[in-house]
């Protein structure tokens, strides 16, 4: 039973993230100290640091999609808290009374200003413990050395994160529909939406670290592999069709406009002449082209035959992919699904399961 409470917490994280995380924290917190203490000089030589660097590190390298990991977080929290603790030092007597109330009013404030970020607490508790060198330095200390350590780590910390291929800072980017109208995607037009994630989160009483948005794409994104789990045994094998209309690397842009409208079709692979893919034209990538369509080809979208056909579906609902090449594993084509033949298969769902009374 005690078990549960030594098991990970975190959803999502894996080896390579706690690799990179440790990575990140040696080269932020070295380097925030190192630059401080070239901007700022010390005279016993030690590195220019306050403690809650160290927390903020964490949170940073280790959950860098957390709200609370996020730039202005880090930096205003940081700052905004140990000007708060400077001033309960400064103006309340009692140390006791001065510690509780500069992390409560930190919290407020950091609230207000959209800026929470655990580690602030540590900044308020620091300043309004008004050690000797945070006594000299005043109100000062939260610009020097709590608002020079935060800009700097948060400046690495992008830096790191652009190296190691991270999203940082973490940014819910609005859906855009590819036909550049006011309708939200096609895969966004069912299911849940924010007024969902609003009503879900009122009734749960809780407060989550995680950002609303990731929430819902979250949420869409367990019932993608719900529904590719229980349709698993329809593969890409069974839907795609096998007669395979395509294109070489030399025929011209006026050869493939002819086989769409021809066949009355969307997309043609373009095959080498071992068969290997090298990637796809269509009507967008035809018109206005001459010569050879080499000068026109897209990169294709492709999946294997034994992948579940579901799983397509990301693919074309993206409101411009309109057939996946399938693949095998030296690149050859051995088939092709569209969007019409995604949706014949899925309207057969209820009744293979029997659903239908």
């Amino acid at each position: 039973m005690t078990r549960r409470f030594f098991v990970p917490i975190l959803a999502g994280a894996t080896l390579r993230d706690r690799v990179v995380a440790c990575f990140g924290a040696v080269l932020g917190i070295g380097l925030t100290g190192w630059i401080s203490s070239l901007l700022v000089s010390t005279p016993d030589g030690m590195p220019l640091l306050v403690a809650p660097m160290g927390a903020s590190a964490v949170l940073l390298f280790a959950v860098p999609s957390s709200p609370l990991a996020q730039p202005w977080p880090i930096v205003g929290g940081n700052t905004i808290s140990a000007f708060i603790g400077v001033a309960a030092a400064h103006y309340v007597r009692d140390p006791v009374l001065a510690t509780g109330l500069a992390v409560a009013l930190a919290i407020a404030a950091m609230s207000l200003a959209r800026c929470l970020h655990p580690p602030g607490g540590a900044a308020a508790l620091t300043a309004a413990l008004a050690s000797p060198a945070v006594a000299s330095a005043g109100f000062m200390f939260p610009l020097v050395p709590v608002a020079l350590n935060s800009v700097l780590l948060v400046a690495l910390g992008m830096f790191i994160h652009k190296l190691t291929q991270r999203n940082y800072p973490h940014l819910a980017t609005p859906p855009v529909n590819a036909h550049a109208t006011a309708d939200p995607p096609a895969a966004l037009r069912g299911g849940i939406d924010p007024q969902d994630v609003d009503a879900a989160l009122a009734v749960l009483g809780e407060t989550f670290d995680i950002d609303r948005a990731d929430v819902e794409r979250l949420v869409r994104e367990v019932e993608l592999q719900a529904l590719v789990r229980s349709t698993r045994t329809i593969t890409c094998t069974d839907i795609m069709s096998k007669d395979v209309i395509s294109v070489g690397p030399d025929d011209s842009a006026s050869q493939a406009l002819r086989l769409l409208l021809d066949h009355n079709i969307r997309t043609l692979p373009v095959v080498d002449a071992d068969g290997k893919l090298l990637g796809t034209v269509g009507l967008r990538e035809l018109v206005g082209a001459e010569g050879k369509i080499m000068s026109s080809v897209s990169p294709a979208r492709t999946a294997s035959p034994d992948a579940p056909a579901m799983s397509l579906l990301p693919l074309l609902t993206d409101g411009r992919s309109h057939a996946v090449v399938i693949v095998d594993e030296a690149r050859s084509v051995i088939g092709l699904i569209t969007q019409t033949d995604l949706l014949a298969a899925a309207a057969r769902l209820p009744a293979a399961k029997g659903s239908p009374a």
